[in-house]
């Protein structure tokens, strides 16, 4: 709630107003000039005007006669700081009826009775702004007033003006800019703002990591990025943003540009990055020589990338998927068996599609011992061509029942209509169940969306036994 006379300020008010110039000065680089709000010379004080009443028409037009009016005002504010502060008239029934912070400040309890109350925090043009809209509901901002008007309205408890903010910032979020939108949303607390931002960084993640507003992000910001599962980049490209985010960091807290200080600033940053999804040429070319990793983590994940079985890391190993809509699977066996054995030969089995597809990962049978563990290499491969287009060399874990467990490609594999594709699975580990009565077709189908239509085919030579009709790989999992 504000207070007459209050000096208060948001928290870091400096670094506030800077992002908030940063932002603004985005935003202005690709909206009109007639956007901008309206220059204050028309917002001087009017003369009081015998029977001025006679001449409006509407009740709109009366009050919006006594916007920024000396006439019958009965409380002043002094608004910004220093030369730039403002003296500005208003009227408390007015803004008593459209805020109920002012209607605290005017009539509650604690009731201000002084009739000049200073605004030190709030910048002229946007409290102009708030006055405008709650004497006329006109929204007047542009590039250079929107962030000040957000966090104005927010002060004062104004939601329909933080919308019209919000829609105005929502409509100029691009790729570049969507960091600094973000670290705005997330200190306004605007969380619709803060997905939509999320939605283009998922998108756009190289282009908005590039962007100059990305080194300028808080850790908890970086945290946030880096937690999620829907970034369209490779991991080393990511490692690198962070690492140059840290040298900004660096910067920022005025230490040296050092490998310590480096892993220092990143802190709770750096665990988020999924190193085993990286190809064992870009650990060793980036990470493996930065230093930001101690020499055991560098063995470990360099063992991980190598041996069977693989170490365990203390980083996560879940693909990143930036694809949109529904996860889906099929099934193509009707029946689970007992004992299936492994002695290194791939399991293998030939399908097409109808329509164009994205997988991301099979679904495979486990022990039939109880809980245990396999090692396993998936792949896709095309086979006309004979090219692999997409593998995982990983593990998984079984808990002893005929069910599916599921493991995933390091990146979504695009599957073309009628190409002919080869799913491969090398396990090892000890006998596993396995499926039986399989179907040639199957049919996946979602309401009011087109059917999509697997057919499958035995591979030639030798597949460990798998087939169409009995084996190993019972699903797939994919994005339509």
């Amino acid at each position: 709630m504000a207070k007459a006379g209050s000096n208060s300020t948001l928290e870091d008010e400096g670094c506030t107003n800077l992002s908030i110039i940063a932002v603004q000065k985005n935003i202005e680089e690709e909206t009109d000039a007639s956007c901008a709000s309206p220059t204050l010379a028309q917002d001087l004080n009017r003369e009081p005007v015998y029977n001025w009443q006679a001449t409006k028409r509407s009740l709109k037009e009366r009050f919006t006669f006594l916007f920024n009016n000396e006439l019958l005002s009965d409380v002043k504010f002094v608004v910004g700081k220093g030369r730039q502060a403002q003296r500005i008239p208003s009227h408390k029934f007015v803004l008593a009826t459209g805020s109920a912070v002012f209607d605290a400040m005017f009539n509650g309890g604690m009731a201000t009775m002084s009739t000049e109350i200073e605004l030190p925090d709030v910048e002229p043009a946007a409290f102009l702004a708030l006055l405008r809209f709650l004497y006329s509901d006109e929204v007047q901002i542009g590039p250079e007033t929107v962030m000040t008007t957000l966090y104005t309205a927010k002060k004062y408890a104004v939601p329909a003006l933080e919308s019209h903010c919000v829609d105005f910032l929502t409509k100029h979020l691009r790729a570049d800019n969507a960091f600094l939108l973000l670290t705005q949303a997330r200190l306004f607390d605007e969380p619709q703002l803060a997905s939509l931002c999320f939605d283009t960084i998922d998108k756009s993640t190289v282009d908005a990591i590039n962007a100059e507003g990305f080194t300028d992000i808080d850790i908890d910001t970086l945290c946030a990025v880096l937690q999620r599962d829907t970034l369209s980049i490779r991991e080393s490209r990511l490692f690198g943003a962070a690492v140059r985010w840290a040298e900004a960091e660096c910067q920022r807290q005025q230490l040296p540009v050092s490998t310590e200080n480096k892993m220092k600033v990143l802190g709770k940053a750096l665990p988020l990055i999924r190193f085993p999804l990286m190809t064992v040429e870009e650990f060793a070319a980036g990470p493996a020589q930065s230093g930001i990793l101690s020499d055991r983590e560098v063995v470990n994940l360099f063992l991980h990338f190598t041996v069977n079985p693989k170490p365990h890391v203390d980083y996560i190993d879940r693909p990143r998927c930036c694809l949109r809509g529904r996860e889906c699977s099929i099934t193509r066996f009707q029946q689970v068996e007992s004992r299936w054995g492994y002695s290194g030969t791939s399991d293998r089995v030939r399908f097409t599609v109808s329509r164009r597809i994205t997988v991301v990962g099979f679904g495979l049978y486990g022990s039939i011992h109880g809980p245990t563990d396999y090692q396993v290499n998936i792949q896709i491969v095309e086979y006309e061509k004979n090219e692999t287009v997409g593998q995982n060399d990983t593990g998984f874990s079984c808990d002893g029942t005929a069910n599916v467990f599921r493991v995933m490609f390091k990146e979504p594999i695009e599957i073309l209509p009628n190409v002919c594709y080869t799913a491969c699975a090398t396990l090892k580990g000890p006998d596993s169940h396995y499926g039986t009565k399989g179907l040639k077709k199957v049919i996946y189908e979602l309401p009011n969306a087109s059917k999509t239509c697997f057919y499958f085919f035995s591979s030639p030579g030798n597949n460990n036994g798998t087939s169409v009709e009995d084996g190993q790989i019972p699903e797939i999992i994919f994005y339509t």
